[in-house]
């Protein structure tokens, strides 16, 4: 579900001025460069390259890229600098960079906190940030098709999103699809780990002769609006309104339009389609089968045993996780959850920053909405001709827990078009995989799968009379 998207943290910001360091650059300027350093994240090497500025006011602001994740230009919520000490925070995320700058100004010794760890990360001052990483499957112009930036509105939520429409060429009017994207912020490339599978999959599907529109979540890249109180019903609406603007489009028939959902969009994708007559179909890629909470707790678990794990610290790990979850669910308020949350971390051994930051993420409303969402009552609903796929070696959406509950359900809805299967080999991000584990993502040049890609496009042409 989640992307495992790094985020970093910078504190506030505050300086003196005056003294000059040993290089010649000024104390309250001691921060401002560009930082690089790598992560070591559960056995994976991240790359992390911080922006940092200083305006014309005095303030500090940055951003933040991590190469092998293929997240560039990422805002901070925060970057504060006092008598050499730095802290990096991008909120979204959970997580923050704190640490001493070396005398000389060229270093940074540190640590990253996020999700209720903290990893040692030393960063170097540096001119050039590293290259991003080689995708053979991105497409290559010429395109042999239109592709356009379009926006459209949210009425109901008074937001304005931006995407990219691509249209087959020849005479339409044409089928269409709205992709829709995971958990976390996501731009309209669902980009991860540098690769850009929303890009790969519209590519694939407008060669087929299905025009395809993706688009930035809400606060995210060109779209307005505040991703940060946002829930899976919000996202739904923006899933409505993108189907609302292609309707208006004469090279689109309105009469085919389908929603693809990944992951968490797997989830919103029937939410949306039972709130509209005119989505005529549906495809759900790595979909859950049970509510939020039951999901994170099985992922916890699948994910550290294809890591190799030890068996006492993966059950240590699920013993807080779900500790965590019965304050979030359970408290009266957020203010008593927040209080429990942090008396469970301490028992842990985990305080300050780390602790703080997983209290944040623990009671942001769309974590509180997705722990108890059950998504088979809506599943149940759903009338129209569905495709459910996912990879054998998911460890984020485990199929033997999953997929099975998301066909029953569609079944038990009388759904008279029901396509289930499990795609061998393929991971969570329907990547050729060894293990499924998150931390080969990044590694792994394929960004989609051929064969998952064709099966897409090809039940997609047979429900829409391509064939």
């Amino acid at each position: 579900m989640a992307r495992a998207t790094v985020a970093i943290a910078a504190l506030g910001l505050a300086g003196t001025t005056g003294r000059v360091d040993a290089q010649g650059i000024p104390a309250n300027d001691v921060a401002v460069g560009t930082w690089t350093g790598t992560l070591d994240a559960a056995g994976q090497a991240l790359r992390l390259v911080f922006h940092i500025e200083r305006d014309e006011t005095g303030n500090l602001s940055g951003t933040l890229d991590s190469p092998d994740q293929g997240a560039y230009g990422l805002k901070l919520s925060a970057v504060e600098e006092v008598s050499g000490s730095v802290r990096f925070e991008l909120a979204m995320a959970g997580g923050e960079y704190t640490g001493q700058v070396a005398e000389n100004g060229a270093g940074i010794d540190g640590h990253w906190a996020q999700g209720g760890a903290s990893l040692p990360l030393a960063l170097e001052r540096t001119e050039e940030a590293p290259p991003a990483p080689v995708r053979p499957q991105e497409p290559k112009p010429p395109f042999p098709y239109e592709a356009v930036d379009v926006t459209f509105e949210n009425r109901e939520a008074g937001i304005r999103l931006a995407g990219t429409l691509t249209v087959p060429p020849g005479e339409g009017p044409h089928p269409a699809v709205v992709l829709i994207s995971g958990s976390g912020a996501q731009d309209r490339d669902e980009t991860v780990f540098g690769h850009r599978p929303f890009w790969i999959l519209a590519d694939h599907l407008t060669r087929r002769g299905i025009a395809v529109l993706r688009y930035d979540d809400r606060g995210v890249g060109e779209s307005t609006g505040d991703i940060a109180v946002a829930t899976m019903p919000d996202f739904a609406s923006d899933v409505l309104a993108a189907v609302a603007h292609l309707m208006t489009l004469p090279e689109v028939d309105a009469t085919r339009i389908g929603l693809v959902g990944h992951s968490e969009g797997a989830m919103v994708a029937p939410m949306a389609a039972n709130r509209s007559d005119d989505v005529a179909f549906v495809v759900l890629l790595a979909g859950p089968g049970v509510n939020g909470r039951e999901l994170l707790e099985m992922q916890l678990i699948a994910i550290n045993q294809a890591m190799g794990t030890p068996e006492s610290a993966t059950r240590q790990r699920s013993e807080l996780q779900k500790s965590l979850f019965d304050a979030a669910t359970n408290a009266p308020d957020d203010r008593s959850a927040a209080e429990q949350a942090r008396e469970i971390m301490s028992s842990f051994g985990l305080t300050g920053a780390a602790a703080d930051a997983q209290v944040r993420a623990l009671l942001t409303p769309w974590m509180k909405y997705f722990l108890v969402y059950d998504p088979l009552p809506a599943l149940r609903d759903l009338d129209v001709p569905t495709l459910a796929i996912t990879g054998e070696k998911d460890t984020q959406v485990p199929p033997a827990d999953n997929l099975g509950r998301v066909e029953a359900a569609l079944r038990e809805g009388d759904n008279p078009d029901v396509t289930a299967d499990v795609l061998p080999g393929l991971n969570h991000l329907l990547q050729t995989a060894e293990t499924g584990s998150p931390t080969e993502y990044a590694g792994i040049e394929e960004t989609m799968s051929p064969v998952a890609l064709e099966m897409i496009a090809a039940w997609i042409a047979g429900r829409t009379e391509l064939d």
